[in-house]
């Protein structure tokens, strides 16, 4: 069985980011992905834009509260979850969010002022312009996807413990 999610999209607002009390940090995206639908009754183009919340764990969490804001363009591979919770009034509710696995930096370097401030040297530079690296549950990925897709991350030093999400328990959630 797979589940499996791929989004390109823009950064609708700013991340919400939070650390929990033993530490681990949870970062709350929403994407906006567009697609273009031609319409040959009208002989038009129309847009239809879906909105995805994005939930990041640990080290993802960490790279979106550096370089990640409003406008960022970023391409995110995750899993669907779905989780439910009372509301104020004590009514259940559902919520859908995609867990994410592996995010990456899309766009040129001028797109996001966040990398504007950050020397850090995370980034490849590419024909198309500036492409951050890409960022792994396990890890910081060096150097960049390359030109052809995505690569698996590279072999972590021994230092570096795996970054797993906690277990799906619906109070884990600061949000």
């Amino acid at each position: 069985m797979v589940n499996k999610v791929i989004l390109i999209g823009n950064v609708g607002m700013d991340p919400e980011v939070r650390t929990l009390e033993g530490g681990a940090k949870v970062a709350r995206v929403r994407l906006a992905t567009t697609e273009r639908l031609y319409d040959r009754q009208s002989n038009e183009t129309k847009e239809h834009t879906e909105w995805h919340t994005i939930t990041l764990w640990r080290g993802l969490a960490d790279v979106v509260d550096r370089y990640v804001r409003k406008g960022t363009q970023i391409y995110v591979e995750g899993r669907l979850r779905t989780r439910e919770w009372m509301d104020k009034d004590n009514n259940k509710r559902y919520t859908t969010e995609i867990l994410a696995d592996t995010m990456n930096l899309l766009g040129r370097r001028s797109d996001n002022p966040a990398s504007d401030s950050a020397s850090s040297g995370y980034g490849a530079q590419s024909q198309g312009g500036y492409q951050q690296g890409g960022y792994q549950q396990g890890g910081y990925q060096q150097g960049g996807a390359p030109a052809g897709g995505y690569s698996q991350p590279q072999a972590q030093p021994q230092s570096q413990q795996p970054v797993t999400p906690p277990a799906d328990d619906p109070d884990d959630l600061p949000f």
